[in-house]
């Protein structure tokens, strides 16, 4: 008999759901992390009484209420909106895209003025779109493009939009209503107290080993346990027999600043070319915030390398290839569950790797419904 029914690689939100629920079904589980604290990307830690999102804002949202039941059974959550806006070379813009874009933008007032030069820019396009661009600019006409989608787009992906699939924006959120709110999910907000505390919850049954690299002590790990959960990255796990996903990655610089409110909202966006960093968080607003300081945090997108954090998939076709082959190791590989967006190259919210998490569990175990 080994010690632990389950090894669980990796203290992000699969992995901790699938040890909560083994743990509610009376099993042992082992989780080990490389870094030096849980959460995964959603790790958040407190600085001045500021709540920082440190890998990038995360804000939960769902539209199925067996995850929302889920996760405030395990914290208290507020009710924050994600309202962001788009600031174009000193033009700003709501976000997502609704009346009060386009009425900054062209100085009108109805929804049937908005409608009739939309479907008129929209028109320039008039063949199958062959790139992003021609897909953007087929969904919201040329001058949301040029403003709003390009210059943001560009930055994130590192390369011209015309160089990019058409699928990568299959749709773009148009709404002909004065409404800010970026999700239409019904269930929306941020744990009160930080992502790490609802993760503490997830693995109050298990042990967890933080500054552990399951592939420094694989051999040793794997012994310890009957099954193994792995959330890591697909490719490492096979040795890169097939050669390395590619992913892109971000950068953060964060900066304290002696003032209480920086730009009155979490999420600003930098949607002009020029502007080196995509987007400005001041995590303040995520909770409501009245402190005297306020901290932002300035985020980069740029070209994975080894080391970085991986954080978008690039879903092309040649990539797609790659991963289907590890796909079929995977799906034959013996005692591995494989789960999460780096096991399974695909990105994820939040809710969706909950409702993975749980639906796997629920096969494993039959612990928890869902439905």
């Amino acid at each position: 008999m080994k010690p632990y029914d389950y090894l669980i690689v990796g203290a992000g939100l699969f992995g901790s759901v699938f040890a909560h629920q083994a743990g509610l079904h009376g099993k042992t589980c082992l989780v080990v992390e490389k870094r030096n604290h849980i959460a995964g990307n959603a790790h958040t830690k407190v600085e001045d009484d500021i709540c920082v999102h440190v890998y990038g804002p995360h804000i939960f949202h769902t539209n199925n209420r067996g995850v929302w039941n889920y996760v405030t059974r395990l914290a208290d959550f507020n009710h924050f909106i994600n309202s962001p806006i788009a600031n174009y070379k000193g033009e700003i813009y709501n976000l997502p895209f609704n009346m009060n874009t386009f009425c900054r933008m062209w100085d009108v007032a109805t929804p049937a003025e908005v409608e009739a030069i939309i479907q008129k820019q929209c028109a320039e396009i008039t063949g199958e779109p062959q790139n992003l661009e021609e897909q953007a600019i087929k969904l919201v006409g040329r001058d949301v493009y040029e403003k709003i989608v390009k210059g943001y787009t560009e930055k994130q992906w590192g390369t011209d939009c015309k160089n990019l699939p058409a699928f990568i924006i299959r749709r773009l959120p148009v709404r002909f209503t004065f409404d800010n709110n970026y999700f239409n999910d019904p269930y929306q907000g941020i744990p009160i107290k930080g992502y790490d505390h609802l993760v503490e919850q997830m693995l109050i049954d298990a042990e967890v080993r933080l500054n552990c690299d399951f592939f420094e002590h694989r051999e040793e790990l794997e012994a310890l346990a009957e099954q193994i959960v792995y959330t890591g990255p697909i490719d490492r796990y096979f040795d890169y027999r097939f050669g390395p996903l590619r992913w892109r990655t971000l950068h953060f610089e964060n900066e304290k600043l002696d003032i209480s409110n920086y730009q009155g909202v979490a999420v600003v966006n930098y949607t002009d070319r020029e502007t080196p960093f995509t987007r400005i968080i001041e995590h303040k607003h995520f909770n409501f915030g009245n402190q005297p300081t306020t901290i932002i945090t300035r985020e980069y997108a740029r070209e994975w390398e080894d080391g970085d954090e991986p954080y978008y998939p690039v879903n092309d076709a040649h990539n797609q290839e790659i991963y289907r082959r590890y796909q079929d190791l995977a799906d034959n590989e013996s005692g591995v569950i494989f789960g999460g967006r780096l096991a399974e190259y695909r990105y994820y919210n939040m809710d969706q790797v909950i409702e993975q998490a749980l639906r796997r569990a629920t096969s494993e175990l039959v612990s928890y419904d869902i439905s």
